[in-house]
């Protein structure tokens, strides 16, 4: 009779585990996702060239080599390749892990007030976004990553019950407002504005109520317009002047209208077809940034309209590309990783675009994979790797 009674306990764990088994679903490991890839490649190296030629007038000018940035930034790329073809290698539902989210959060929330207040920080131009621990690095693009992790997490655990205020509002506004708050401070205009259109996109994507994100982003703009009105009213004119840049760019009596001006006849000296490659005019000392935020004026001065075409066509691919990957995925945070990273990407391409043509004002944003810089570059490639990791991943089919 005991022996029966055990039989019959043993059969039922079994089917027990045999049923749980079953629930769960299983993956399956493949290679990574190639057109995705050879997009990435394509414009990495286009930017790498870009770079090095809108770069090397201003490297000899510092007494460098004329080739001191191109070894560089090859040295960042190399390095962030690796990076990302490591982590694609990593299971994407790591991140996903509670210590990994506290740890994160934690940290990006301390580098963002060491920025302003800490002891490593490193002020430019008015702006205390950089910390120095033996090279600069701003730890805004920490932000970025964090906040998409953040909500990737919080749309996967919650997307059933998203469409309530309580769930699919409130707890990313918070996130939002202490982020924006301490990016403000520095301050990180088109930080903030990134990081809250990438959280509004995953929002929207991740199944918030139309009406709800609506509010949250008429209140967001409000308050943001009331803090760069308080600030201005303080004697802080950063804001105003980058306005000013935009709407009087052919005042020549305002020092703030320069870049700008310049950014402006670098595009127009490009005509359809460009003056060559290396053939830029403005490069030559005119043109401030040349090889980070304003190097696709570069382009369309050297490569001309075709070459700047060339470029949109190629970010609008890797967003294409890279939503597909977002579609195809096993599982509602690897949809929602891939949907932000490779919108992260996207946004800053047309944001600096814009600026570089005067459409909005010039808030210093880069241009991913084309603006000189190691820890933007090398963070990009990271998440790059994320997606990626996102690729290879399906689920079996029963």
């Amino acid at each position: 009779m005991s022996t029966l009674s055990s039989a019959g306990a043993s059969d039922n764990i079994n089917r027990s585990l045999l049923i749980k088994t079953e629930n769960k679903p299983r993956y399956k490991k493949g290679p990574v996702d190639i057109p995705f890839v050879v997009i990435l490649l394509v414009l990495l190296v286009f930017g790498i060239v870009m770079m090095f030629s809108a770069g090397y007038a201003w490297a000899i000018n510092e007494d460098h080599p004329g080739d001191y940035y191109l070894i560089r930034q090859v040295l960042f790329a190399s390095g962030g390749l690796i990076v990302a073809w490591f982590i694609s290698h990593i299971d994407y539902r790591f991140y996903k892990k509670k210590w990994i989210l506290i740890t994160l959060s934690a940290v990006t929330l301390i580098m963002l007030i060491l920025c302003r207040f800490g002891p490593l920080t490193a002020p430019k131009n008015g702006s205390w976004r950089w910390l120095n621990v033996g090279f600069d690095f701003q730890p805004s693009e920490i932000a970025k990553f964090a906040v998409v992790v953040l909500f990737a997490y919080f749309i996967s655990e919650n997307y059933k019950k998203m469409k309530r205020f309580t769930v699919g509002v409130i707890p990313f506004a918070i996130v939002l407002a202490v982020t924006a708050t301490l990016l403000m401070i520095q301050p990180h205009l088109s930080a903030t504005i990134i990081i809250c259109c990438i959280g509004a996109v995953m929002m929207l994507i991740g199944g918030t109520r139309i009406g709800h994100l609506l509010i949250l982003i008429i209140v967001g703009a409000a308050a943001l317009l009331c803090v760069i009105y308080i600030m201005y009213k303080m004697g802080y004119t950063y804001f105003y002047e980058r306005l000013n840049s935009m709407v009087n760019t052919m005042d020549e009596s305002a020092a703030e209208t320069w870049q700008t001006r310049q950014s402006l006849i670098a595009i127009g000296s490009g005509g359809w077809f460009g003056l060559g490659l290396g053939n830029s005019r403005q490069k030559f000392m005119y043109l401030p940034e040349s090889k980070n935020d304003f190097v696709y004026a570069i382009v369309c001065e050297e490569l001309g309209f075709i070459g700047a075409l060339a470029v949109i066509i190629l970010f609008l691919l890797f967003i294409l590309r890279g939503f597909y990957i977002a579609k195809k995925a096993p599982d509602k945070f690897g949809m929602m990783l891939a949907v932000g990273l490779t919108f992260q990407i996207g946004l800053q391409a047309l944001l600096n675009i814009a600026v570089v043509t005067n459409t909005i004002p010039n808030t210093g944003i880069s241009l991913p994979f084309f603006s000189y810089g190691g820890t933007a570059l090398i963070m990009q490639l990271a998440q790059m790797g994320i997606i990626l990791n996102v690729s290879r991943q399906s689920l079996i089919e029963t």
